[in-house]
């Protein structure tokens, strides 16, 4: 898979797409200044959401469209969205400036105009959101730009994943990856699974990540090991903003932490290797060997009292001593040298 010529799957470092979601908290400076942090910290990708309130929801104040419980309890899913929304007129010069500062920007569409839209302003890539997963027919109509395409699977089952899969396919995706997510804001790490990643990898076979909206780093560096190519996270300039997504969102020092840590994590998994490393040339003088303890004769006979396996590693190697033993030394030897085999008849 690639997007916006960077390569990704599990022979590249992870990509790394920041969230900006509702975090402009309707200033157009504060998504601008967003977008720059996130390019600052080593974000491969930010990403936006595309909708208007109107093509998300309905206004209506009926108990199915009022949130119980989390961080936006007691609101209307038409107020909340109302308030959460990216201006459509916003994207051109958000697009426009990301280009002019070199990091790849990309959305989440909710409709079809807003495809269109996103069209309009060649977008490199898409993303289905988990609440949209199981928007086939949406699905289908993204995947006809015939761009890139990563699907957040939250909330979705394995079988509604693969009827996902199967619409993107349908609808002329060639580039397609899957998140694992849990839809919680923000989700506790114990119910992240991170098993389930390389059982996602190898059950659909496509590229795999991980949309992360735990409060810190770790889930989504303990990913990296377990196979995730991309990772998700919100991102805000600061957490106590009072955005409707700052509180779980991390900001540009654990944004940089991130691209930092989530790529030495993959560096640290290389290949298979029992041999030697670079690092330990130096050290290898100092393993274990054999060294006589005491002043020995010519003739003498070598008994336990007469040697021991100490640091460094000049003499011979320890799993030697039986055969050392009993042998009869051909020249003298000084205390605190190393056994040869040289030394003995």
């Amino acid at each position: 898979m690639e997007i916006s010529k960077r390569k990704i799957g599990s022979k590249y470092p992870p990509y790394i797409i920041a969230e900006l979601s509702a975090n402009h908290n309707g200033k157009f400076e504060t998504a601008l200044k967003i977008i720059e942090e996130a390019a600052k910290a080593g974000a491969d990708a930010v990403k936006l959401q595309t909708y208007r309130p109107d093509t998300i929801t309905l206004d209506s104040d009926a108990d199915e469209f009022k949130i119980k419980g989390g961080l936006w309890d007691g609101r209307t899913l038409y107020s909340l969205y109302q308030e959460a929304h990216m201006p459509w007129e916003w994207h051109k010069p958000l697009f426009e400036h990301a280009r002019k500062i070199g990091i790849p920007i990309f959305s989440s569409p909710f409709d079809n105009t807003a495809v269109d839209l996103l069209e309009d302003l060649n977008a490199p890539a898409y993303k289905i959101a988990s609440f949209e997963a199981v928007d086939l027919p949406l699905i289908r109509y993204v995947a006809s730009t015939g761009k890139p395409m990563i699907i957040s699977t939250g909330m979705a089952d394995a079988e509604e994943i693969s009827e996902a899969i199967a619409a993107a396919r349908e609808g002329g995706c060639k580039e397609l990856a899957i998140l694992h997510c849990v839809s919680g804001y923000p989700a506790p790490a114990e119910d992240y699974n991170l098993r389930t990643i390389p059982d996602m990898m190898e059950r659909f076979g496509l590229v795999t990540g991980l949309s992360d909206h735990t409060l810190d780093n770790t889930t989504a560096i303990a990913s990296v090991v377990l196979g995730a190519s991309i990772i998700e996270k919100h991102f805000t300039l600061d957490r106590k903003g009072g955005g409707p997504d700052d509180s779980f969102s991390l900001e540009p020092a654990d944004l940089a932490a991130l691209c930092r840590d989530s790529k030495t994590a993959w560096n640290a998994l290389g290949k298979i290797d029992y041999g030697r490393k670079s690092s330990e040339q130096d050290n290898v003088k100092f393993r274990r060997s054999l060294y006589f303890v005491k002043d020995m004769n010519a003739g003498d006979i070598v008994t336990a009292d007469s040697v021991r396996s100490v640091r460094p590693g000049f003499g011979l190697a320890p799993k030697k001593l039986e055969w050392v033993l009993g042998q009869k030394l051909n020249k003298p030897v000084s205390a605190n040298t190393p056994v040869k085999e040289d030394s003995f008849a």
